[in-house]
């Protein structure tokens, strides 16, 4: 995952750090790419590749970062990329919790 990656692994552990981490995770989206390309040796054929990062819409400049690295990297000439994204969580879908309880 790149920078702009929320990181949902770690529990906040501060005030601060729980408003950045909702931050992210009601503004960030799951971004996938579906990236076809002209093979270097076979121009003619198209091959895909799938990319998938947490990304801010409708701009995306985590894709848009990678494109630039493959166009100035890669051999395989983009042909056309198809992006679909989606919300994480939605407002609605957030709620704080009454309680909490820990089991052992």
């Amino acid at each position: 995952m790149s920078e702009h990656s929320p990181d949902f692994d770690q529990s906040p552990d501060s005030h601060h750090d729980r408003a950045a981490w909702l931050q992210k995770l009601l503004t960030h989206r799951l971004t996938t790419a579906e990236i076809l390309y002209r093979m270097p040796d076979h121009p003619v054929l198209l091959q895909t590749y799938v990319w998938q990062d947490y990304d801010l819409a409708p701009r995306f400049p985590a894709l848009h970062k990678f494109l630039a690295f493959w166009e100035s990297k890669l051999d395989g000439r983009l042909h056309s990329v198809r992006v679909v994204s989606a919300r994480m969580v939605s407002p609605a879908e957030i709620r704080a919790a009454a309680a909490s309880y820990h089991l052992h």
